[in-house]
């Protein structure tokens, strides 16, 4: 019996650290002086000799990650290109 609950507690164990794995993530990159949103959980090597030099999240959404990136004091302001509304329409026509 003891057997079967130690078992079972390994599976949800290792369900939930499978389940943490998505989500986006903000990580800063040397190279480019940006900040990009990327979908798996990025790897700190600025010390080593790489580009990336911190990474915050998960985050449950692209929206909430694009939110933190607008906190985020090192990163440099993004221009988010204007959504097409009823009046660019009619005057393209």
């Amino acid at each position: 019996m003891k057997s079967l609950l130690l078992a079972g507690a390994m599976i949800v164990a290792a369900e939930t650290c499978a389940s943490a794995q998505g989500g986006y993530w903000v990580v800063g990159d040397q190279a480019t002086g940006k900040c990009e949103i990327v979908t798996s959980n990025p790897v700190i090597n600025a010390q080593v000799g790489g580009n990336i030099w911190f990474g915050t999240g998960p985050y449950q959404s692209r929206s909430d990650a694009k939110l933190a990136r607008s906190t985020i004091p090192q990163c440099p302001a993004v221009q988010e290109p204007p959504a097409n509304t009823q009046d660019d329409e009619k005057e393209s026509e």
